[in-house]
């Protein structure tokens, strides 16, 4: 045989190697918050590393532009029976590269360039793809957008009925990217259909939960759903699109040849293994889990003094308000504090925030991959704690000092990837 065939990455390509072996290390012996992260098993990681991925199968099962699909058709259908099952929807596509491509999907799908869409601001917690001026979204469409009322900090219903009243989408958007409230998807397709308006649901942060029956669901009551595969559903990096039948057709072409080439059908069948360890009854259980982490969390940071913003959370993500109107420090200084100590958060805009993006005054927690871990109340409570004491106080390097410790201490607790780390000379750890 070849060498090309066998020779391993760690000598033909040290320096990737390396990469890979200190993230392995960093993930492993770190605590990561972000809300959209999430750690995949170890079948949806052998899958992605699969001979699948030298194989081109442009088209759709059973109609594909290449041959040699027949197995590649076995994956992809499996993963297209399980979203389905997973989500009760009418017809699924599995081959979006990402969420963004399954939403540009969708806008061409549904709507014609020009169009007035309606989606939620990105500065209030929508997306990007909702109808930012730099998005594709924002440039071929035109845009109007809604938010949260500046009490509450959750989205005000009769105001966006105005809004819809005021703007006339042809497709109203909802979901969220850092929004810890219910969504009511039920009132949003009345809104919808009161002004003519199709509705598309992204819902990548709370899929998990959907699929868990611990979030209400936007199938019955939306014209297209759409989510990441890697966040609270716990795939692959990758992106579906959900929608009626009688869209059907017209989504798999916007999909293909619409806006993409080949699939990744390694990474089909890989969410066709996450599809399928999600319709076990344990899933449940699982996404169950990540809501009381995320209440144990948020109830933690806010008895430490930090202000959770619209006053706690009903899924698996806080915002917290680090900046407190200047009494405390950016969300960008504390997001640099944090990673000094190993735990992984992202700074965040907070409603009606006065600094600028970059900057920001708050930060986005979530508690999916530390669920992942086996982590509990009593854990996020620890956990909630160092954060505080860090935010608090980061310049400290006692404080930054003792929670490294504490990081370690806990993250022992909780091994993960065993088979992936290995001993080096001396007796120490790396990742391998």
């Amino acid at each position: 045989m070849s060498d090309f065939f066998s020779s391993p990455v760690s000598e033909t390509d040290p320096l990737i190697s390396d990469a890979i072996d200190a993230e392995v290390r960093r993930q492993v012996d770190g605590l990561e918050l972000i809300a959209s992260e999430n750690f995949v098993s170890e079948a949806v990681l052998q899958t992605m590393g699969t001979v699948f991925t030298n194989k081109y199968a442009e088209g759709y099962p059973g109609k594909r532009y290449y041959g040699g699909c027949q197995f590649a058709d076995v994956a992809e259908q499996a993963a297209i029976d399980r979203a389905k099952e997973l989500f009760g929807a009418e017809h699924a596509n599995v081959q979006p590269h990402s969420g963004a491509q399954a939403n540009m999907a969708v806008f061409l799908a549904a709507i014609k360039h020009g169009d007035t869409i309606l989606g939620m601001n990105l500065s209030h917690g929508g997306h990007l793809t909702h109808g930012h001026p730099l998005n594709f979204s924002g440039i071929n469409f035109k845009v109007a957008d809604y938010g949260v009322n500046k009490e509450t900090e959750q989205i005000d219903y009769d105001e966006l009925q105005r809004k819809a009243e005021e703007s006339r989408p042809a497709l109203l958007i909802c979901g969220a990217s850092a929004y810890p409230r219910i969504i009511d998807f039920e009132r949003i397709g009345e809104i919808a259909r009161s002004v003519g308006a199709k509705v598309m649901a992204d819902i990548a942060h709370i899929a998990g939960l959907v699929a868990a029956g611990l979030h209400p669901s936007p199938v019955p009551h939306c014209e297209f759903v759409t989510t990441t595969t890697h966040k609270t559903l716990r795939g692959p990096r990758g992106g579906l699109a959900l929608c009626k039948e009688e869209f059907a057709k017209d989504l798999d072409r916007a999909v293909f040849p619409g806006v993409q080439g080949g699939p990744l059908v390694h990474i089909i069948a890989a969410k066709a293994v996450a599809f399928g360890e999600a319709l076990r009854p344990e899933f449940k259980d699982y996404q169950q889990q990540i809501l009381k982490n995320a209440k144990a969390l948020g109830e933690t940071l806010a008895a430490e003094g930090l202000r959770i913003v619209s006053g706690g959370t009903d899924n698996h993500l806080l915002l917290v308000d680090v900046y407190m109107d200047g009494k405390g420090i950016t969300g960008k200084e504390a997001e640099k504090a944090l990673d000094e100590v190993h735990i992984t958060v992202n700074k965040n805009t907070i409603p009606f925030d006065t600094q600028k993006p970059f900057i920001a005054s708050g930060i986005r927690l979530g508690t999916p991959a530390l669920t992942t871990r086996g982590m509990k109340e009593e854990d996020m409570r620890e956990i909630g704690r160092m954060i505080a004491s860090v935010v608090h106080e980061p310049e400290s390097e006692d404080v930054k000092a003792r929670v490294r410790r504490e990081v370690l201490e806990l993250t022992e607790r909780f091994p993960m990837y065993q088979g992936r780390l290995k001993p080096q000379a001396g007796g120490a750890n790396i990742a391998a």
